[in-house]
């Protein structure tokens, strides 16, 4: 999705980069587990807290974005800035939750 409007970083992406590179480090540790042929319940357990830790990195990112959405759709009416198109992209990320 490309951006309506331009900003700085969202404060919140080095914490998210910060977990997301936990969950590929751990993701990969998953990898060698089925490589080297681990118990199937060991795997599925570890693979649980990968997908847990990406689901909570995700919403983590929506919820700073609707964040900056509604800063930038009640923004709008002063810099000149449609409103639909600031409610349309709250309404296109909010799909992810």
């Amino acid at each position: 999705m490309k951006h309506t409007h331009t900003h700085s970083t969202h404060s919140t992406h080095p914490a998210l980069v910060k977990r997301l590179r936990r969950a590929h480090g751990h993701l990969a540790s998953v990898i060698e587990m089925i490589e080297q042929d681990r118990e199937c319940l060991d795997i599925a357990q570890q693979l649980q807290a990968v997908e847990k830790a990406i689901t909570h990195a995700k919403r983590a990112l929506v919820q700073d974005h609707i964040d900056h959405c509604l800063e930038h759709a009640l923004g709008a009416r002063n810099v000149g800035r449609s409103t639909s198109a600031a409610i349309e992209e709250f309404k296109q990320i909010t799909r992810y939750l």
